[in-house]
């Protein structure tokens, strides 16, 4: 840290930010000789698999976004083999804003995610990122207790199948809620803006329709079923575009939503943490339960076995 630092400057205090799962993350307040102050945001892995390739997307992102148009941290420094931290660490600036993941509001909240990500995917990086990690296959899937089994073993049968055909597309890959900060206006007011968008170690190349299924997943839990149909909606309402197909679309649906069954604990500890204590873990699994068959009760599958268009 001292090496990033200007002449005079020095920590005066530190600050644990919670919300996250693979990470630790602190925000850090640097004091100036005249007195004033600025906030950074120091980002550890700690005994984190692929930790190097995380940061170094990461890094790679944050270098790209500015000027773009897309609000993210600015990248300050980046140890991702831990050569001079004790483990793999990225140094960012801090942004204003906080994550609501409150009921409350999201009418309002739902096109602007959206929107966001519409952005992102308008992006054309030089270098494009690694190719996407599709996080799950059929055998690995971990079948909630109480599920509706014949909607989950329809679901595991779409993602035997191979991928669709796509057309590739910058991918924040871990756009969610949780990962957009927000500057919420007062009840009744015009004005709530995203402030900032975070997480990019997981960017990648892919098809778009894997990202708006990432965060249909998570409102789907945050929220209900239903959101997670509502977002896809307002991202093509937005100007996004999805596969043609409609099972196309399913397969990239289904496959986000039951690689949320292997970790359902790991996401829904911090959701409880920042004050949606209800959302229990066997509460995130009816939740995710009801997704499923939701999904699988639309009348939108393709014959298995018969040729994806496009």
């Amino acid at each position: 840290m001292s090496r990033q630092l200007k002449a005079g400057e020095r920590i005066v205090g530190t600050e644990a930010l919670h919300g996250g799962i693979s990470a630790e993350m602190r925000r850090l307040t640097i004091r100036a000789r005249d007195g004033g102050t600025r906030d950074l945001v120091l980002r550890t892995f700690v005994d984190v698999e692929h930790a190097e390739d995380s940061l170094n997307r990461e890094a790679g992102a944050l270098t790209l976004l500015p000027g773009t148009g897309v609000p993210a941290p600015g990248l300050v420094a980046v140890d991702p083999t831990a050569a001079h931290c004790e483990y793999p660490s990225l140094l960012m600036t801090h942004l204003a804003g906080r994550t609501v993941l409150d009921d409350e509001g999201l009418e309002t909240r739902v096109p602007l995610l959206a929107r966001q990500l519409v952005a992102i995917h308008a992006l054309r990086p030089a270098n494009r990122p690694g190719k996407y990690v599709a996080l799950t296959t059929a055998d690995t899937v971990v079948v909630p207790q109480g599920a509706h089994t014949a909607a989950w073993a329809a679901a595991i049968d779409v993602i035997r199948e191979p991928a669709p055909p796509y057309a590739g597309r910058f991918l924040h890959r871990d756009f969610h809620p949780g990962n957009v900060l927000f500057d919420v206006a007062p009840p009744g007011q015009d004005g709530t803006r995203i402030t900032g968008v975070v997480d990019w170690a997981a960017t990648s190349w892919g098809p778009t329709d894997l990202d708006v299924a990432h965060c249909s997943t998570n409102l789907a839990l945050l929220h209900g079923p239903a959101w997670g149909s509502r977002f896809a909606e307002a991202y093509e309402e937005a100007g996004g575009v999805l596969a043609a197909d409609a099972g196309e679309r399913l397969y990239w649906r289904v496959r986000d939503a039951l690689a949320f069954s292997e970790e359902v604990r790991a996401v829904s500890r911090p959701w409880r943490e920042a004050g949606r204590t209800e959302l229990t873990t066997r509460a995130v699994e009816e939740r995710l339960d009801a997704y499923v068959t939701a999904l699988m009760d639309a009348p939108r599958r393709r014959t298995p076995g018969s040729a994806p268009s496009g």
